[in-house]
């Protein structure tokens, strides 16, 4: 029995929000521990490693999504991977669609991250050490409570991100009900159908939902503003 209309608005909002908070949380496990490479590597590739990081600010959702299509498809050495692990293949599936969204959020969360770690500079590192704590103690008691704002800002932005994005969901996950289609395709399917009313009723949730987003960043992290 097919869904009713509102059922499939509900539907693809849940959807996103799923793969919204799915795709921060690797997002913070992932870009982590890479901002804090970048933040502090004198390495020669540092600057080759920040450009692909920052790739998807300025590449064309679609560009990113084919490639991410070709790497993942039948022929692609991913997809070859995937199917002979018996996963199968990941594209037009919500495990496609994680995939594709963490490498189109990463700048989004990465980059607030390493910029609040080089804010904190090499002095409360060097007196942690003094103090004889390891490594990992220093990172946990020391860098992740100064960066916090960095963290605050890398979660919302890459969570709202996710939720707003178009192109790559819809090259990668096409337009399958309760699997793939999230907010923005289905905004696009009611435009399609001229269903003008269903199309500003989403729409308008989103742009309310843009507006409180940056609104509680900008209140929670006054840094951010000031930048």
């Amino acid at each position: 029995m097919p869904l009713l209309p509102e059922a499939q608005d509900w539907l693809a909002v849940w959807l996103t929000l799923k793969l919204a908070t799915t795709v921060t949380l690797l997002l913070l496990v992932v870009g982590t521990p890479l901002a804090w490479w970048l933040a502090n590597t004198r390495s020669r590739v540092r600057n080759v490693v920040s450009a692909l990081v920052a790739m998807p600010i300025v590449l064309p959702p679609t560009v990113l999504g084919f490639y991410l299509l070709l790497l993942m498809g039948p022929e692609g050495p991913v997809g070859r991977l995937t199917q002979a692990m018996g996963v199968g293949l990941l594209p037009f599936t919500f495990a496609g669609l994680v995939v594709a969204s963490t490498f189109y959020s990463l700048p989004f969360v990465v980059q607030p991250i390493q910029n609040a770690i080089e804010a904190i500079g090499p002095r409360p590192l060097e007196v942690a050490a003094t103090l004889r704590a390891s490594p990992w103690d220093a990172f946990w008691s020391v860098v992740v409570p100064l960066a916090r704002p960095g963290f605050l800002s890398g979660a919302v932005l890459g969570f709202a991100h996710t939720v707003g994005e178009f192109g790559v969901v819809l090259m990668i996950g096409g337009n399958i009900p309760g699997s793939t289609r999230v907010l923005s395709v289905q905004i696009f399917d009611h435009v399609e159908a001229l269903e003008y009313g269903r199309a500003h009723w989403l729409a308008g949730g989103m742009v309310l939902f843009s507006f409180v987003v940056l609104f509680a960043l900008y209140t929670l992290n006054p840094q951010t503003r000031r930048k």
